[in-house]
Formats: structure tokens, sequence, C-alpha cells
């Protein structure tokens, strides 16, 4: 009777162990025999196209190939619209949803900033910078955090100037602001004469975006290894950097390997892959599905599962100012901080569940 009474503590202590596992929202997740990020995707969120999620969460220990997974390899899932449930590390579920957008409320300007470290940012850059995003999109929330533990001792504050084209120069290049976000950092190893490279310290990445390949599902194509891009004709608007598609020994522009399209609008290229203009939109994974979603056009495109390049997002600063390398070392420190103390993880995991359920 005894044994009874043991094996039905156990069974019931197994039952409420399983109901509480159940009650939590993303975790770890061990990687099993035959699993890609597609596979797992499918079975932890229901959508095998959140396979990038997955990989973008787990690039430093994945790597730029999504293929790069391997049997027993612990994947941490992001809690994305209520999914995946069960996992151990996970959330409690009362506790996922986000909270409500908070729009970023920008004060009016006025002399006594000058005293301050100002900072450069624009609008209409979502979901990485936007005044209508929650709390001014995520670049800005985790810059404005990692400057809040930087606390320094003249204070800070953050600019939004929408003339993209006026930030590296005369804004940034005269010193009339300080730091600058959000840009990416070309490979300054292999592309030292770049613009970017020559003028300009980076931060340590405040995130990393993957730079992926939309194509029209009834003309997908393999992208296994760069060689497989090779006389394609890509599109991105004009505008947008292009040094990913020459950097690492590629040279697909300046060696005329590809053709490019450039466009104005990221729809303009979606509309020229679907009439066989172009064989690819290239284009970061947010923008893209972005774009898709408000045009109601994802049905008609695939995500190729293999990322074009992984770009780290950076704070600036021009090499001539006078403080480069004491600012760089301020925000550097406070980033690293909120890294520690796990406020980075709670902001980014925030801003992806907003950004998951938006597509």
């Amino acid at each position: 009777m005894k044994t009874l009474f043991a094996a039905a503590a156990i069974g019931l202590s197994g039952l409420f162990a399983a109901s509480a596992a159940a009650d939590t929202c993303g975790g770890v997740y061990t990687v099993q025999p035959g699993d890609s990020l597609s596979v797992i995707a499918d079975k932890m969120y229901k959508d095998a196209g959140k396979w990038s999620a997955i990989h973008n969460r787990n690039i430093d220990q994945i790597g730029p190939k999504p293929g790069a997974i391997r049997a027993g390899m612990k994947l941490s899932l992001a809690c994305l619209e209520g999914l995946p449930l069960g996992l151990p590390g996970g959330k409690a579920v009362t506790a996922a949803a986000p909270a409500a957008a908070v729009p970023v409320k920008v004060a009016p300007g006025n002399a006594a900033v000058r005293s301050r470290i100002n900072l450069l940012t624009g609008d209409d850059y979502a979901p990485f910078t936007s005044k209508a995003a929650h709390n001014g999109g995520l670049i800005t929330d985790v810059v404005n955090a990692a400057m809040n533990r930087a606390a320094p001792s003249e204070g800070y504050a953050i600019h939004w100037v929408n003339d993209w084209s006026s930030h590296f120069d005369p804004l940034l290049s005269n010193t009339l602001l300080d730091l600058g976000f959000p840009w990416y950092k070309p490979d300054c190893a292999t592309m030292p004469d770049s613009y970017r490279c020559q003028n300009f310290h980076f931060s340590e990445p405040m995130f990393e975006t993957l730079m992926l390949l939309f194509a029209d599902k009834d003309r997908p194509f393999a992208f296994e290894s760069d060689s497989d891009i090779e006389g394609k004709t890509l599109c991105r608007p004009a505008g947008y950097l292009t040094f990913d598609l020459d950097e690492r020994g590629r040279r697909w522009i300046a060696g005329k390997k590809i053709t490019l399209k450039q466009p104005h609008k990221v729809k303009d290229c979606f509309d020229m892959v679907a009439a066989g203009e172009a064989d690819a939109v290239a284009i970061n994974e947010f923008t893209g599905r972005s774009v898709m979603k408000e045009h109601g056009i994802a049905d008609q495109f695939t995500v190729l599962p293999q990322p074009l390049s992984v770009l780290g997002i950076h704070v600036v600063v021009h090499k001539t100012h006078p403080r480069a390398e004491e600012m760089l070392a301020m925000i550097n420190k406070g980033l690293r901080n909120i890294q520690q103390d796990g406020s980075y993880q709670t902001i980014v995991e925030d801003h992806m569940a907003r950004i998951w359920a938006g597509f």
C-alpha cells in the first residue's frame, strides 16, 4: 500500500510539474537529431518562417550559417505570440505579454543641452528607431538604457533629425552632436578605404540583424555559397547600404558579378521580383517582412534559409571628436552592464515580441 501511495504521489508531482511547465512561455530548446531551424520553428512556434527569429537570438552560438546547429545544442527561444510553451527556463505566461507601447516623447531643445553628451538618431527606421514605436524603437531603447547605466556626470540627450543624409556630415563630422545611431559597420579589415571605416569609430554592437533574400515563391533558388549569387539580379533601394555585397572578398558589385537594381522604395523591389525583373530582394529581415505585411504580399514570397550577411548595429563617433575614445568607452561600459544584469535581454525580448506579432 505504501508503494502504491508513493507511486501515486510521484504521478501527481509529475502532473503538477508538467502543468507548471506548460504555464511558461519561451525557454531553452535542446536540438534533436534531424532538426533544422525551420523544423524547430515549426514545432515550437507552429510557423517554420520564424527560423530567423531563432537564428538571430542565438547568432553567437550558431554563427552566420543557420545549418550549423547540431544535436545537443541548447538554443534560447523567445516567447513570441504566446509560444513555445513548457520549455525549461521559460517565463510565466502572464508575464510574457508585452505591455502597451509607449511612443517616445521628444522634449523641445534648449541651450542647456550644449553641456551634455548629445546623441543623434532619426525617425521612420522601424523597428530600430521610430518615434511612434515603443520607447522610440529597439535600438533607441537599448542606447538609452546603456547611457542611463553609464550615467555621465554631464548628462545626455537624444536628438531626432529626420534628414539621415546630414547625420555623418555635417552633424557628426563637425561635432555638432557627439554620438550617432543606429549604423551598420562594414568589415573594415577587408574594406579599410570605405567612408565609414576611414571616418568613424564604432561601439560594440547594440544588436545584430540578418540581411535576407526574399524570392518569388514560384522562382526560388538555392543559396548555399556566394557562387550561387553570381549572375543573379538583386534589388535593394537607393540610399541603403551596399558594402555587404562587396566585403569579405565577394566583390559582387565592384567585380560586376551581379546586377543590382536600386529603385526608390522597398515595395518597388518586391514588385520587380514579382515581375521577374530581379531574382531577390536583399534587405534586413524586419524591413522585408514589414513591407510584405503592409502590402499583403507575404504569400507571394519566400525567405531563403541562408542569411546574406549578419550585420551589427552600432553607435558611432567621428574620429576627429576630441573625446571620441572616452565616449566609446562610456557607451560600451553601459552596454556591457545592461547585458550582464539581464536588462538588455529584457529589452530585446520585449521588442521582438512586438515586432513578430506585427508580422
